[in-house]
């Protein structure tokens, strides 16, 4: 009879366990967003604020009267990068300070460049983010940031820096989280199994784009059912040595 219970205990625990297992995902909802069409425009990165920016300065060679200070300019300026302000300045040698948050690279690049044209003969500017890159999350082998040194990276490059999916990982519904400056923040979900229904577009990532690799259902069962037996698996180690002391006894 006691063994009876004890089955009837554990099938409970194991029901409400699968029936709560879709707590453990992340970023549930019906919602989806409208394919994009994909340019090399529409993925230029912006600069943020808190970015992190290389900038190089080059004179014209026959510009010599300001060698010395101007090779010291240069130093300065490509040490360890310049901070983007939370106003979306940052502070140049001669020219002080220049918005840049919003701006492309290139962009950037060339409104600093017109800055010193007041000083300098035909100067011109390199100008790169240093801290491009997106996050992955979820049944990868390697969750976590994934640097980009280009504009973008497809979904199977992230995956595979990410050391590839895991084997409780869902192919068929992977969740792409943007932020975008007009829309706000976007999801996506993409299905890896079906090559007829991928899009150039879905598979696009860019900078600061999360990418959350769901769990199957297995998984969510096996992690929901250890929390529910979790306390009977204790009570058991607390009850054992006076069952073993009751046997001894007996």
């Amino acid at each position: 009879m006691l063994n009876l219970k004890l089955i009837l205990v554990i099938a409970i625990a194991f029901f409400l366990g699968g029936c709560a297992g879709t707590e453990y995902k992340l970023a549930q909802t019906e919602k989806t967003i409208t394919q994009q069409n994909i340019s090399d425009r529409s993925i230029e990165y912006r600069i943020l604020p808190q970015d992190r920016l290389e900038v190089a300065l080059y004179k014209d060679p026959a510009q010599n009267q300001m060698a010395g200070s101007y090779n010291e300019l240069g130093q300065s300026m490509t040490r360890n990068g310049i901070l983007v302000d939370t106003a979306g300045y940052i502070a140049l040698p001669l020219i002080g300070k220049i918005k840049v948050a919003g701006l492309t690279q290139t962009q950037a690049a060339d409104r600093i460049s017109t800055q010193y044209k007041k000083y300098l003969n035909t100067p011109s500017v390199y100008l790169e983010v240093l801290n491009k890159r997106l996050f992955v999350l979820g049944e990868v082998k390697k969750p976590g940031v994934v640097e980009i040194d280009k504009e973008k990276m497809t979904l199977f490059e992230a995956i595979a820096f990410a050391g590839d999916l895991t084997d409780d990982a869902v192919r068929d519904d992977i969740v792409i989280l943007s932020n975008s400056p007009v829309r706000g923040m976007e999801m996506r979900r993409v299905d890896l199994t079906n090559f007829d229904t991928m899009k150039y577009a879905s598979l696009m990532l860019r900078p600061n784009d999360i990418v959350y690799v769901q769990p199957d259902s297995w998984k969510e069962y096996k992690i929901a059912s250890d929390n529910f037996t979790a306390p009977f698996e204790t009570i058991t180690k607390i009850a054992a040595p006076f069952v073993t002391l009751k046997y001894l006894k007996d």
